[in-house]
């Protein structure tokens, strides 16, 4: 049975709270330096000063892909590992991490031409050893792809990635590192590294636990390595300084619009016609995504980051162009959301008016810096997770210390249960994915009629609630579940049926949670919704 948070606190709070390793950062690559550390038998804390996943990890693009346009650019390496991942996750965690075919269509004139992107594909599916290229003629492509843009269109070609709730996939992460014996906090914010004043090296960390509003506990915790794992925040931890090297926060922002608006299949591509980037529109949780924008975030990191409206007139632009019968405009958007990816740089200074490299042709490979005990791991990929982490261990340099075998997987699969009647195959294949060992417990957590306009189960909020570490409400709308993306107004009219299940199950009384739902509801409005029609700040989209 997991620790709740007040046997973890307490443990903590005992003052001989003593770990192997203390990860810094709760998204993706922390959970996966979590995983790796506890499955290699090194006692693991994780603290997360805002929510799991809160950051980058639960704003991406949600795909687990090698990164076409990086072998493009030449980057084979982390290509190839990228796609080695993919196949890997894929046979681990189906349902979870699903296939998705993806169809770029090829115009007249347009480079790369059909033969030129073939060679890409052929290389692509060599460094995957899993061959998915197809070349389709016109007639085929539509059939993939009805009411695509035929004006020119001299056919398209196919491959195989895939597709992920990343939110989720941190959870699922996490929850095994718990089951190996690590301790995961969520707002518990690191203060300070703590270093001998004579070596400088680590000795602990101080927290603060922020958990409840009213009021702080300060704790402090004894460790020799610390990893500082807070993506596009780590330059506020690392303490060694590069001159040829930095951290440059890069926004992508995304459209959800209802699937009978726009219903596609399979993920298509096409280079936007402003900047030729490649953007794409994919089927997501019941819904459709456009996608993405690449620009400087110059805003705090501290605030949640929000589309512009330059951002959403340039998304939009993808369905006019792609689909223009469909006629989509902001009026069909259910939800927006922006994440930002935490680029590592060798451009000296963020200007573009001035020729600063574009943000789409910065290097997405991960780099590491080491500084006596403290370790700051930045870049990389929603994919190659379990590569970093293991990396990144290795480089702690732990007395006696031993990986474990690199054959051993991230994911206890799911018990073997029979399907329930009310729960379509289909589903079914989601839930195991989603919850693998937790599965039973999540059935028994409540009833198995679906949410209105998702696929998501009552039971699966119910148990969320319970089990995840939810400490406001939109932890729970827009992280453990996503309803607040894909429900018009961010569920806000269903939000009275989950106030009846969840204020029980999480002991809060009538005032906490409508200061709570005041809170989640204003918080969407000004980060999940359309922007202000205030003019956008130039360089929009990079």
């Amino acid at each position: 049975m997991p620790l709740t948070r007040e046997q973890k606190l307490d443990q903590l709070a005992r003052g001989d709270a003593d770990f192997d390793v203390v990860v810094i950062g709760g998204g993706i690559t922390g959970a996966g330096i979590a995983r790796e550390a506890a499955g290699s038998g090194l006692s693991t804390l994780l603290v997360e000063q805002r929510d799991f996943s809160w950051g980058t990890s639960s704003r991406s693009s949600k795909m687990i892909h090698g990164g076409l346009r990086y072998l493009g650019s030449g980057h084979f390496r982390l290509t190839r590992d990228a796609v080695r991942e993919r196949e890997r996750l894929l046979a681990e965690a189906p349902g979870l991490i699903d296939p998705l075919r993806f169809i770029m269509p090829h115009y007249q004139k347009q480079f790369p031409g059909p033969k030129l992107f073939q060679m890409l594909l052929r290389l692509y599916d060599r460094l995957s050893g899993k061959p998915s290229r197809q070349r389709l003629s016109p007639v085929e492509t539509l059939q993939w792809v009805p009411g695509l843009s035929t004006s020119h269109l001299t056919g398209a070609s196919g491959f195989t990635d895939a597709v992920t709730d990343d939110s989720r996939l941190v959870q699922r992460v996490l929850a095994e590192a718990e089951a190996d014996g690590a301790i995961c906090l969520n707002y518990m914010e690191a203060q300070t590294v703590l270093r001998n004043s004579e070596t400088n090296t680590v000795t602990g960390v101080r927290l603060l636990d922020t958990s409840k509003e009213a009021q702080t506990q300060e704790l402090i915790v004894n460790t020799p390595l610390v990893i500082n794992a807070t993506g596009a925040w780590a330059g506020q931890l690392k303490q060694t300084n590069s001159a040829d090297t930095r951290i440059r926060p890069l926004r992508g922002s995304h459209l959800v619009v209802p699937y009978s608006r726009l219903p596609v299949s399979c993920s298509v591509s096409l280079f936007h016609p402003e900047d030729h980037r490649p953007v794409f529109a994919f089927p997501w949780q019941g819904a459709t995504v456009l996608g993405t924008t690449d620009l400087d975030h110059i805003e705090s990191l501290s605030h949640e980051p929000a589309i512009n409206r330059k951002e959403l007139d340039y998304l939009l632009q993808i369905s006019s162009s792609l689909f223009p019968s469909s006629a989509i405009t902001e009026r069909d958007v259910i939800a927006t959301w922006a994440g930002v990816r935490p680029v590592v740089t060798q451009s000296p200074v963020v200007n573009q008016s001035k020729g600063t490299r574009k943000p789409s042709k910065e290097n997405r490979e991960h780099v590491i810096w080491s500084d006596n005990g403290l370790i700051s791991v930045a870049g990389g990929k929603l994919t190659t997770f379990r590569l970093i982490a293991r990396e990144v261990l290795e480089r702690g340099q732990i007395s006696g210390f031993r990986l474990r075998n690199d054959a051993q997987p991230v994911f206890t699969p799911p018990p073997n249960l029979e399907r329930p009647d009310a729960i379509s195959h289909q589903n079914w294949h989601r839930l195991q994915g989603f919850y693998g060992p937790a599965l039973a417990e999540v059935l028994r957590a409540g009833t198995h009629e679906t949410i209105a306009g998702t696929d998501m189960l009552w039971a699966e909020l119910a148990w969320a609630a319970a089990n995840t570490g939810v400490i406001h409400l939109d932890d729970l709308m827009l992280r453990r579940t996503r309803l607040g993306l894909v429900l018009p107004k961010g569920g806000e009219d269903l939000l009275p049926e989950i106030r009846s299940l969840c204020k029980p199950i999480l002991a809060w009384d009538d005032t906490t949670w409508e200061r709570e739902e005041a809170r989640y509801l204003e918080l969407w409005r000004a980060s999940y919704s359309l922007p202000a029609t205030s003019p956008a700040k130039p360089g929009a989209t990079g």
